[in-house]
C-alpha cells in the first residue's frame, strides 16, 4: 500500500523560500502538481481484494475427510430429464434471496465506481462547451508560425520566449549603478529608476527596437526574427545590444566598461550544451546549442567586432521566475573566493539554464542568434548566423525601422494633424504598446464561497490550464493581462494589424467558463504570479469588468462597413465572429442575468463589501473605477450608470454582429430590442438624471455624511488599538448618488442624448465648468464640488479614480465630443470648441510629460498634469495617439 502525505504548510513555505533552499533541499522533497484531477489513475480509489486459497488448501481429493452420500428425491419429469424437487415457498425465497443479491452487488459496484471517480468540477472551473477559437484554421498554419517567437516576456527589460507551454527562453542581465553601488538588472521595476525605457519601435511580429537609459549607461537593445531555408519552426531570431555612456552622467570610478549577462533557460527541462570551457568570441562564435521537439536542434551564437571578455554558469533549476538570484549568488560566491566580479566557468550537470557573462569596454556592439533546425540537411548555419550578425543585421534592422515607420503614417496619417515631437511619443506609444504583448500560460485560482466535494477549508480552486496572448497595461507593475483593459489595448492594435488582435481577443474569450464569465485578472505562470500580492491572486466568479472587448468589437465591425479590410481579411473576420459568436452570447448573458438589478434595464456591479467599516466608501473594484464614489452603503437596491451603458454597448454590438451573420433572435435573446431599451431617453432619465444638478448619477442607499474617524479599537481580550474607520453621521436612504465624474458622463459617451435636447447642453456645460472637472491637461476623474474629492479611502489608500486625469476615459469623452461636433443641432460648435480645446491640451501635456520624464503614465495630476501613479504605463495611455489622428470609430 502506498500512502502519500501532503502537507499544505511545507508548500507554503516552499513558495516562498529564495531558489537557494530549493538547491539545498531538492534531492530530499519533490513536489508533484497535478493539474488536472480527471487525469488521475489510481487515486482515491479502493482495492477490491479477491481471496486465494493457501497451498494447505490446494491438495487432492484423497487428503479431504469424505463425506457420506445423501439420498435426494427426483421426479422424472414427462421428457425424462430429473430436476430437484421444491415447494413454492422455497422457490419464493431463493427468488427473494437472488433478488436482493443482485441489488446489493449493483450498489457496491456503484459504490466502489463513485468512490474511485473524481470529483465533480465546480461550474466556475468548467470550460464553456464550444470549439475555440484559437483552433480555427486562420489562427494555425504560417499565422501561428508566424508568431511563434516573439519579445513575450514584458515583464524583462528584454525577454525572449516562444508562444508555447514549456518554451525556451532568453533573457537580458546588466550591472546598473545607483547611488553608488551596484545593481542587477532584469526584471522591469520602478525602484531601479531608469530615466527611460520602452520599445520605440516595434512591429509586434519580427521587429523591435528599444531604448534603456541607466544612470549614465545607455543599452539600446533590437530584436529581429527571420524564417529562412532551413530554419527550424518559427525560425531563427537575432538581438543586437549595443552599450554607450552619456560622460556627463557616468562616473569613471564605477567602471570604463559594462557587464551584460545573456541568458537562455529550458522549461521543458532539456539540457543545455556549453560550446567548450573556455570561451573566444574571435575562435568561434558558438556559444550554446541543445534540442527541443518544437524547433529541432538549435545553437546560439555571439559575434561582435570589439574585443570581449566572455564567462558562464550553468544552473539545473525547475524555476525560472527568479533567474537573477542564480546569477547574485554565483557572482557573490566569486567575489568572496577570487575578489572577481564574473562567473564561475563551471555548470551544474545537465543544465537547464546557462548564462553568458559579456564584459567590454564601452562603446561596444554585440550580436546575438539563436539558429533552430540545425539537424536538417539543409541547415546552412555559417551562412544563416552571418545573416543574422553584423553588416547583413544592420541593413534588416534599418529596413524594417523603415517599414515601421512608414506602416505607422500610413495607419495614423499624423503628418498634417500634429509637430514632429509628436509623432516621436505616438511611435513610442504604439511600439512600446506592441513590444509589451506577452505569452502567459498556467492556471487562475478561483475563490470559491462554497466548494463541494473538495477538501474543507480551501479558499480557491484552480481554472483549467490556459495559455494566453495578450498586450500588458504597465510593464513594470501590470505585466500581465486585465479584461477591461484589453478592449482599450485593441482599438489601437487592430488598426496596427487586425491578424494580431483578433489573435488576442480570440485567447480571452476562450477564457470563458461555463457560466458566460471570464476571470478579470490573469495570473498565469510563475513568472506573473511572482509579482501580485497573495490577497489579489484569487478571481470572484460572482464579480465582472467592464466588458471592452465589444469596444474593440463594435469598431472593427465599423471598418466592415466602412470597407476598411481586404477580401481576405474581410472573410477571416466573418469567420471569427462566426465562431465567438456563442461564446459572446454566454458572456453577454452572464452579466445580463448575474449583474442585473431589482428594476428592469438596471444594473449593478457586485462585489462591493457591505460589511467594511475601513473604507469611507466601498469600493467597486470589479467596475474598473476602484475607487470612484458609489453609494455610501452597498445594497441589492443599486443602480449603476455606468454598467448600464455598457451593457447598451454590448447589446448593441451583438445586434450589429447578428445583421452580419445574417442570424435570427432567439428567444429571450434580441440584442436589438435590448439595446433600444437601454438607449430609451425618457426611460434613462427617470432611473439617473437629476435635475437639479443637470447631470446622471447612480442610485442607491446613500449618505453624504460619512467620514474616516480614529478610534479606539478593542483587539482581542487584551489591549485596544488606534485604527481609522468609517464614522456615519446621518442615516442612509434611497437615492441618486450626487457625484459628478466620468460615471455621469457615461449617457453621453454612449451618444444616448439626443442632438437637440437641453440635457446635452447640460453635460457641455458640466464637462466645460473648469470648478467641476475641466483642467488645462484634461478631464479630471471627479468634480472638485465632490465630498469625496482626493479624499483618501482608507489610512493607505490614496484617491485613485477620485480627481486624477485618466486618457481612456477622456478618449470616450472626446469620441463624444467629436460625434456632437458633426451632428446638426443648437450646440454643434459648442460641442465643437469643447472638443478642439481638450483634445490640444491632452497631447500637449502627455507629450511634454513624455519629454520631461521618458515615459508615458498611468494617470496625470488634475492641477499641474504631471505624470502619476505606475510608468511606463503604455497601455490605455497609449490611446494618445489615436487621439493625435482623430480616429474615433463607433466607440
Amino acid at each position: 500500500m502506498c500512502i502519500l502525505f501532503i502537507c499544505r504548510h511545507c508548500s507554503e513555505y516552499q513558495l516562498k523560500k529564495p531558489l537557494t533552499h530549493y538547491a539545498s533541499t531538492s534531492s530530499t522533497y519533490a513536489v508533484l502538481r497535478i493539474s488536472d484531477p480527471t487525469k488521475m489513475t489510481g487515486s482515491g480509489r479502493r482495492a477490491v481484494l479477491s481471496r486465494v486459497r493457501s497451498s494447505s488448501d490446494a491438495g487432492d481429493d484423497s487428503h479431504r475427510e469424505k463425506r457420506p452420500r445423501l439420498n435426494r428425491h427426483r421426479e422424472r419429469s414427462k421428457y425424462g430429464s430429473s430436476i430437484p424437487l421444491f415447494n413454492n415457498a422455497n422457490l419464493k425465497l431463493l427468488l427473494a434471496i437472488c433478488f436482493f443479491a443482485f441489488f446489493l452487488i449493483l450498489f457496491m459496484i456503484y459504490h466502489l465506481l463513485n468512490s474511485a471517480s473524481p470529483p465533480h468540477l465546480p461550474r466556475a472551473v468548467t470550460p464553456f462547451p464550444a470549439p475555440k477559437i484559437m483552433d480555427l484554421p486562420q489562427f494555425q498554419g504560417e499565422h501561428k508560425e508566424s508568431l511563434y517567437w516573439g519579445t513575450y516576456r514584458p515583464h524583462l527589460y528584454l525577454g525572449i520566449r516562444a508562444r508555447t507551454p514549456k518554451s525556451l527562453l532568453a533573457g537580458l542581465m546588466w550591472i546598473g549603478v545607483k547611488d553608488g553601488k551596484y545593481h542587477l538588472r532584469h526584471v522591469c521595476r520602478h525602484e531601479d529608476e531608469l530615466s527611460t525605457y520602452g520599445w520605440t519601435k516595434h512591429n509586434g511580429r519580427d521587429f523591435g527596437h528599444q531604448v534603456l537609459a541607466d544612470h549614465g549607461m545607455i543599452l539600446a537593445t533590437e530584436f529581429l526574427n527571420s524564417k529562412q531555408e532551413g530554419s527550424g519552426y518559427g525560425g531563427d531570431w537575432a538581438v543586437r545590444i549595443n552599450v554607450q555612456i552619456d560622460k556627463s552622467k557616468w562616473n569613471d570610478e564605477f567602471g570604463r566598461g559594462a557587464q551584460l549577462f545573456f541568458y537562455l533557460a529550458d522549461e521543458a527541462g532539456n539540457a543545455l550544451d556549453i560550446s567548450r570551457e573556455q570561451l573566444n568570441v574571435h575562435e568561434d562564435s558558438l556559444l550554446a546549442s541543445g534540442s527541443r521537439a518544437d524547433i529541432g536542434d538549435w545553437q546560439l551564437h555571439l559575434k561582435s567586432m570589439d574585443d570581449l571578455e566572455l564567462h558562464y554558469s550553468g544552473f539545473h533549476t525547475p524555476h525560472f521566475h527568479n533567474l537573477s538570484d542564480l546569477v547574485q549568488e554565483n557572482l557573490a560566491s566569486q567575489i568572496r573566493k577570487h575578489a572577481r566580479m564574473q562567473l564561475s566557468d563551471s555548470s551544474d550537470d545537465s543544465p537547464n539554464v546557462l548564462v553568458f557573462q559579456i564584459i567590454g569596454g564601452f562603446p561596444f556592439t554585440t550580436d546575438i542568434v539563436l539558429i533552430s533546425g540545425t539537424d536538417s540537411e539543409s541547415s546552412r548555419v555559417e551562412r544563416r548566423v552571418s545573416s543574422l550578425t553584423g553588416t547583413s543585421l544592420s541593413n534588416q534592422l534599418k529596413y524594417k525601422e523603415q517599414a515601421f515607420d512608414e506602416k505607422f503614417e500610413k495607419i495614423f496619417n499624423l503628418a498634417e494633424k500634429v509637430d514632429s515631437e509628436s509623432i516621436s511619443v505616438g511611435k513610442a506609444a504604439v511600439g512600446n504598446l506592441l513590444g509589451g504583448i506577452g505569452y502567459f500560460y498556467g492556471q487562475s485560482k478561483i475563490a470559491l464561497s462554497r466548494i463541494l466535494n473538495l477538501r474543507e477549508h480551501v479558499d480557491y480552486v484552480s481554472y483549467w490550464p490556459a495559455e494566453l496572448y495578450t498586450a500588458v497595461p504597465s510593464r513594470s507593475f501590470f505585466p500581465r493581462g486585465f479584461l477591461w483593459d484589453e478592449g482599450f489595448h485593441q482599438l489601437i492594435i487592430w488598426r496596427w494589424d487586425i491578424h494580431i488582435s483578433l489573435d488576442i481577443i480570440g485567447h480571452w474569450l476562450d477564457l470563458l467558463n461555463v457560466d458566460g464569465w471570464i476571470p478579470r485578472e490573469q495570473i498565469l505562470g510563475s513568472e506573473a504570479l511572482s509579482r501580485v500580492p497573495e490577497e489579489f491572486v484569487p478571481q470572484h466568479p460572482t464579480n465582472g469588468n467592464p466588458p471592452t472587448l465589444f469596444l474593440a468589437l463594435n469598431d472593427i465591425i465599423n471598418g466592415l462597413k466602412n470597407d476598411e479590410f481586404t477580401a481576405m481579411d474581410r472573410s477571416e473576420i466573418s469567420l471569427f465572429l462566426e465562431r465567438a459568436f456563442v461564446r459572446l452570447e454566454a458572456w453577454f448573458h452572464w452579466f445580463n442575468t448575474t449583474q442585473s438589478g431589482k428594476q428592469m434595464s438596471s444594473y449593478f456591479w457586485h462585489g462591493r463589501d457591505n460589511r467594511t467599516t475601513r473604507e469611507l466608501n466601498p469600493k467597486t473594484l470589479s467596475s474598473g473605477l476602484d475607487d470612484y464614489p458609489r453609494a455610501s452603503h452597498p445594497s441589492e437596491d443599486e443602480r449603476h450608470l455606468d454598467l448600464r451603458c455598457w451593457m447598451l454597448l454590448a447589446a448593441d454590438c451583438m445586434h450589429s454582429i447578428q445583421e452580419l451573420l445574417d442570424k435570427e433572435s432567439k428567444p429571450g435573446m434580441n440584442y436589438g430590442s435590448t439595446a433600444k431599451l437601454l438607449s430609451d431617453f425618457e426611460l434613462l432619465n427617470q432611473m439617473h438624471f437629476d435635475h437639479t444638478y443637470g447631470a446622471y448619477f447612480d442610485f442607491g442607499n446613500h449618505t453624504e455624511k460619512v467620514q474616516l474617524k480614529w478610534k479606539e479599537l478593542e483587539v482581542g481580550h487584551k489591549y485596544a488599538t488606534r485604527q481609522l474607520v468609517q464614522d456615519v453621521l446621518e442615516r442612509p436612504v434611497l437615492r441618486l448618488v450626487p457625484h459628478i465624474g466620468y460615471v455621469s458622463l457615461f449617457p453621453f459617451m454612449e451618444r444616448i442624448i439626443p442632438s437637440g435636447s437641453w440635457i446635452l447642453e447640460k453635460q457641455l456645460e458640466l464637462i466645460s465648468n473648469r470648478s467641476l472637472i475641466w483642467t488645462d491637461h484634461g478631464l479630471r476623474s471627479l468634480a472638485k464640488t465632490s465630498s469625496l474629492y482626493m479624499k483618501r479611502n482608507t489610512e493607505h489608500d490614496a484617491p485613485y479614480w477620485r480627481g486624477p486625469i485618466w486618457i481612456n476615459m477622456n478618449y470616450r469623452i472626446l469620441s463624444a465630443l467629436h460625434h456632437y461636433s458633426k451632428e446638426n443641432g443648437p450646440y454643434q460648435e459648442k460641442a465643437k470648441t469643447i472638443y478642439e480645446e481638450l483634445r490640444s491640451n491632452l497631447i500637449g501635456n502627455i507629450v511634454r510629460n513624455y519629454q520631461q520624464t521618458g515615459y508615458l503614465w498611468e494617470q496625470y495630476d488634475q492641477k499641474k498634469g504631471k505624470g502619476k501613479g505606475t510608468h511606463p504605463f503604455t497601455g490605455w495611455t497609449s490611446l494618445v495617439v489615436l487621439i493625435m489622428a482623430e480616429s474615433y470609430g463607433r466607440i
